[in-house]
């Protein structure tokens, strides 16, 4: 086992690593960029190294400070969490070049998965199920002369791109050439690569992953699935496992399919395969691998009865999966809220500032991961997310009405958070059905567009 780890994250992810490691006996090391002084992973960890300004581009993406700071404090290990480096093949292989364990997949494993395009080949070479699509292109025009070929609509995705950004669809030729030149600039702002290729849009689909892992002994198994069809703008807002949507045979069919993809490349490390299911539950189809953990995999945790940032800890370590996650079964049902510090009733405007007041619900099947407390101001520089609300129960009908109790109770004063648009979803009827695909809350939120503007117009 290790014995100094360096978490190169921050927030809520940071936070949930040191506590890992502190349960392992494994010493703790903290970065933190000027803006994240008060966050509670520098307050908790073993050690804390400032590696720069608040912008990501001058702290938590300069590769070369974050291997300084590992070699300073003789970390062996280094943890990325999600996002940033997290799925940076030339990162992790600084790492091991280093001396220094990357807690994730190889550099050539993530190479393979984590650009899309390549990752499509390689599903494909191992049978899995890919909507129709193209190699990247080299430029437009070209793109349009596939997109012909195709039939619109079509999904233009940056190979290198991750959480909704780089991805442009497209219903109309007319409009092809612009929407591929912004998901491509958006790509190059955001990920340093404006290489884009082309997928065949399937519409109304539901988003359903598999949380895959994988280690040196011979071990690869799926820990179940996760529904994250509940979007806004492709960023997740409500996750839950199991997927009330799947049947037993088709997550037979698509657990399947995930452990042979792994199996067949030699995946070591937790990691999760992403796909599309139509609107029926008949087919499926793989979107992506993201070869990192997840922000949502506390549900699986919940239902399968395991710890996952423990056992990429312990995989990195060459030690063998747990005997728990090989034998593990599922129990109950889990749902995860994203609370974000943005104002829902102002077009989700980002709400930075100073919390007054931090009071988290608690009781039976409640969890609650976060960095934050009354008085901790919550910088602009980052990501909105401020904590992660996961209710488990029995069945689902329980979880949902546990998650009703704890968003109820749930208060934070001093800026506005997503929380009473989280309420709005889970009392909805299509929700506490389980008939919601990825585009139920642009849908909705349309809805509530158009009924607040006839309401305007009425009192006028």
């Amino acid at each position: 086992m290790f014995k100094r780890l360096l978490v190169a994250n921050r927030g809520e992810i940071a936070l949930r690593i040191i506590r890992a490691c502190r349960e392992l006996g494994v010493e703790s090391i903290a970065v933190y960029s000027e803006a994240d002084v008060d966050s509670m992973h520098v307050q908790l960890a073993d050690e804390a190294v400032c590696i720069g300004p608040a912008a990501s581009k001058d702290s938590y993406l300069k590769m070369d400070r974050i291997i300084a700071a590992a070699e300073i404090t003789d970390a062996d290990a280094i943890h990325p969490g999600y996002g940033f480096l997290s799925e940076n093949a030339r990162f992790a292989d600084i790492c091991e070049s280093s001396g220094i364990k990357f807690i994730g997949p190889s550099a050539a494993v993530i190479t393979r998965m984590g650009d899309k395009a390549t990752a499509r080949a390689t599903a494909t070479e191992n049978g899995v199920p890919v909507t129709p699509g193209t190699d990247i292109m080299p430029n437009a025009e070209k793109a349009l002369e596939e997109a012909r070929k195709i039939g619109f609509p079509v999904m233009i995705k940056a190979t290198a791109g991750g959480g909704g950004r780089g991805m442009r669809p497209c219903f109309e030729e007319k409009d092809f050439i612009q929407l591929f030149q912004a998901a491509s600039s958006e790509a190059i702002v955001c990920f340093g690569n404006g290489s884009c290729y082309l997928e065949k849009l399937v519409i109304n689909p539901h988003h359903v992953e598999f949380q895959i892992i994988g280690d040196s002994h011979g071990n690869f198994i799926h820990l179940g699935e996760r529904d994250c069809s509940m979007q806004r703008r492709n960023q997740k807002v409500i996750e839950e496992c199991p997927s009330p949507l799947l049947t037993p045979e088709l997550r037979q069919r698509m657990g399947e399919a995930s452990v042979n993809l792994i199996k067949n490349i030699n995946y070591q490390n937790a990691g999760t395969i992403e796909y599309l299911v139509d609107d029926k539950a008949e087919n499926f189809y793989f979107m992506e691998m993201n070869t990192r953990i997840q922000v949502e995999h506390p549900v699986t945790e919940e239902v399968m009865g395991c710890e996952l940032i423990k056992e990429q800890i312990r995989v990195a370590a060459g030690e063998p999966l747990s005997d728990h996650i090989l034998k593990g079964s599922a129990r109950g049902h889990s749902i995860e809220c994203r609370i974000n510090a943005e104002d829902p009733y102002n077009n989700f405007a980002p709400s930075p500032g100073t919390i007054e007041l931090w009071y988290a619900p608690g009781g039976k099947g409640v969890r609650v991961d976060t960095h934050v407390y009354s008085g901790y101001t919550v910088p602009p520089h980052y990501d909105s997310m401020i904590a992660k609300l996961i209710v488990t129960g029995a069945t689902r009908e329980i979880a949902i009405v546990r998650m009703q109790r704890a968003l109820s109770e749930f208060t934070i004063r001093g800026i506005k958070t997503t929380i009473p648009f989280q309420q709005e979803i889970i009392s909805h009827p299509d929700f506490q059905n389980g008939t919601y695909d990825i585009a139920w809350v642009g849908r909705f939120l349309e809805e509530k567009a158009a009924t607040a503007e006839s309401a305007a117009q009425s009192a006028e």
